[in-house]
C-alpha cells in the first residue's frame, strides 16, 4: 500500500504532457533546390515567413525564391497611420547559373548575376508598393515605369545612384551595393553559390546580417 501510494503520487508530480504539434511542412517550392538558401542570421528574432519561388521558363529547376522576416508587405505608400506601417525585410536567393539552353531546345537562359538579385530585389519592393489612389490604367503605367527603371538600375550597380554596404553573410564581413529610395531600400551581393538580393521597408538595412538556413521550422509563422 506505501510503496503504492508513493508511486502514484511521483507520477501525479510530473509534468503533463501536452498534445504533440505537428511539424509545419516545407513550402515545396524550397525543397530539393539545388543551391543553399539565405534568410536573415540569428540576430533576427520577429516573425519569419515563406515568400514565393520562381522556376526557370520550362518548369525543371528551382532558380530563385524569397524569404521574408517580420509584417507581411502590403501595398502601402508612406501610410499616415502608424498603425498601417509595415516593416519587413525579404531576402531573395538567386541560384548562380551559367548560360544555358533549355532542355526542350526553345532557346537560351542568360546566366545569373548580382544585377538578377538586385533586380528582383527592386521589383519586389515595387510589388509591395502602392503610389496612391488611382486609376488602374494609370497605376499599371506607374508599375511599368517604375519596372524599366528598376531594371536600368539593377544593370548599372556601379552607377551613382548605388553606394557600398558591408554586412555579414555566414559571419563573414561581404560587400554589398545598396540604394535607398521613397519606397524602400533595395541590396544585393553574393554569397557561397549564390547571389542576394534583400528589399525592405521600416526595417533599417544596416543592422542585417544573412545567414543560410539549415532548419525551415521557423518559417511559414
Amino acid at each position: 500500500m506505501d510503496t503504492t501510494s508513493h508511486t502514484v503520487a511521483e507520477q501525479d508530480q510530473q509534468p503533463k504532457q501536452g498534445p504533440r504539434t505537428a511539424a509545419k511542412p516545407i513550402e515545396p517550392g524550397f525543397v530539393g533546390a539545388d543551391f543553399p538558401w539565405y534568410g536573415l542570421d540569428d540576430a533576427w528574432t520577429g516573425r519569419r515567413w515563406y515568400g514565393a519561388t520562381g522556376t526557370s521558363p520550362d518548369g525543371r529547376t528551382v532558380d530563385y525564391g524569397s524569404l521574408g522576416h517580420g509584417d507581411e508587405p502590403v501595398r502601402s505608400y508612406l501610410a499616415q497611420d502608424p498603425a498601417e506601417g509595415k516593416r519587413f525585410a525579404v531576402v531573395v536567393t538567386v541560384a548562380r547559373r551559367e548560360a544555358r539552353r533549355l532542355e526542350n531546345g526553345t532557346g537560351m537562359l542568360e546566366a545569373t548575376s548580382v544585377s538578377s538579385a538586385a533586380w528582383l530585389a527592386g521589383s519586389g519592393l515595387l510589388a509591395a508598393t502602392e503610389h496612391a489612389p488611382m486609376e488602374r490604367s494609370l497605376r499599371q503605367d506607374w508599375m511599368d515605369q517604375q519596372t524599366a527603371l528598376a531594371w536600368d538600375l539593377a544593370d548599372d550597380l556601379d552607377g551613382p545612384a548605388w553606394s557600398s554596404l558591408t554586412l555579414p553573410v555566414d559571419g563573414t564581413p561581404q560587400p554589398f551595393r545598396y540604394r535607398e529610395s521613397e519606397y524602400g531600400w533595395v541590396l544585393a551581393g553574393d554569397a557561397e553559390g549564390v547571389h542576394i538580393g534583400a528589399y525592405g521597408r521600416g526595417v533599417s538595412a544596416y543592422g542585417l546580417g544573412f545567414g543560410i538556413v539549415t532548419e525551415f521550422a521557423g518559417y511559414g509563422g
